[in-house]
């Protein structure tokens, strides 16, 4: 029996990930589950799944839930804070850490996990972002196992081979090629993208996902941000990564050799299958995804990603080649602008113009430390309030 602990559990990764656990319940159970604020979905999860520690962020909601539970008879023990979600990453009876935390938040106890030496499933893209190389150390002094789950890295690591380290040379690797939708305003006009709702860019053509990974999309920094995952999970050098806009979102990402040769792994837009997958590696089981009927399909379609529509992907890559702390400058603003527009306070257009004024105004240096990468993510949130508190007196670009 192998032992589960997510973090994130109410989000779309978590639920996917329970879901893939409960038709497995021979083979996995959830240890912990944790949440940010949502008491009534990890609630109901806790009553299906009975792990033995659930942890709210929130020390009220905290309190709520442990209510609940014990009016409810459940014994699972309540647990809440920053270091809370620290311990359950490292509990003896986890085998398994999915890491499904949003942002900046999910960096703390995904770096508990790998210290504790853990199987880490990363779903929580900004962790590596953020820090990088610190990150990949810190997995590798500790022997902990690093599996990606976004669908993209998990494709290319399936289309991989698993018995060669080193570099792309070294496995006879050109390139690798991370698959886009476009998201929602792949084909809107660009004189009207400023004027979008958030409503219109969390509505994702193909992908059920929670709204800050939605508008990411829309923004195409969710593939920005896989951009610089990528060039840390498989040691791959900025020149060796492009994106292809794929609006049918069955080629999750593809790798080419240095032979000609180019593989895809394709399937249903649907997390599922990457957490399964993950789960289970070496060997497969069974996820719960419906099968892909290639009659059905029709054509495919690949685009090159046209940056004056997709701006953020260019400040993506500008961060990668920057180095240091850039990436986590990038990430930082990134999660304002992204928050700040879902409340109606920024603009569509001034998500780009917030991240690429925070890149200008703080400088980068080393990140070889927990404290100068933190340092960072601080300073950009503050330039960031700045932006939008000076936001009225600015000229928003059409």
């Amino acid at each position: 029996m192998i032992g589960i602990t997510v973090l994130g559990a109410t989000g779309s990764i978590g639920v996917s990930t329970l879901d893939v656990i409960s038709r497995h319940r021979d083979r996995f159970k959830a240890v912990a589950l944790t949440a940010n604020s949502d008491v009534d979905t990890l609630f109901m999860q806790c009553q299906l799944h009975r792990p033995e520690f659930a942890v709210m962020a929130q020390p009220e909601a905290a309190r709520d839930l442990e209510q609940r539970l014990a009016n409810d008879g459940l014994p699972t023990k309540v647990l809440s804070g920053r270091s809370a979600l620290e311990e359950v990453a490292q509990l003896p009876q986890c085998d398994t850490v999915m890491a499904a935390i949003v942002g900046a938040a999910g960096l703390n106890p995904t770096l508990a996990a790998a210290r504790a030496g853990k199987r880490i499933l990363l779903a929580n893209k900004e962790a590596l972002v953020m820090s990088g190389k610190l990150f990949m150390d810190t997995v590798h002094q500790y022997n902990a196992e690093l599996l990606p789950i976004d669908s993209e890295h998990n494709a290319i690591f399936q289309c991989m081979p698993q018995n060669i380290d080193g570099s792309l040379e070294d496995r006879g690797i050109r390139r690798i090629l991370l698959t886009a939708s476009g998201g929602p305003f792949l084909n809107m006009p660009l004189n009207k993208m400023a004027n979008v709702t958030p409503e219109q860019a969390i509505a994702h053509p193909n992908w059920s996902m929670g709204r800050k990974i939605s508008v990411d999309s829309a923004t195409m920094m969710n593939k920005g941000l896989e951009v610089i995952e990528a060039h840390w999970l498989f040691n791959a050098a900025e020149e060796q990564i492009d994106v292809v806009i794929h609006p049918q979102s069955v080629v999750h990402s593809m790798v080419e050799y240095v032979d000609g040769s180019l593989l895809a792994q394709l399937g249903q837009p649907d997390m599922r299958t990457p957490i399964a997958y993950a789960l289970s590696w070496p060997d497969r089981m069974p996820s719960g995804v419906e099968r892909l009927d290639l009659f059905k399909l029709g054509s495919l379609e690949f685009l090159a990603p046209d940056m004056a529509r997709f701006p953020c992907l260019k400040l993506a890559f500008e961060a990668l080649k920057a180095g240091g702390t850039a990436p986590a400058i990038l990430n930082a603003a990134n999660e304002i602008a992204v928050r700040s527009f879902l409340d109606n306070k920024l603009k569509f257009n001034e998500i780009y113009q917030l991240i690429h004024s925070s890149l200008e105004v703080i400088e980068a240096g080393p990140a070889d430390s927990l404290e100068a990468i933190f340092d960072a993510d601080s300073k950009a949130r503050r330039h960031a309030e700045h932006f939008i508190g000076q936001r009225p007196m600015r000229q928003a670009v059409q």
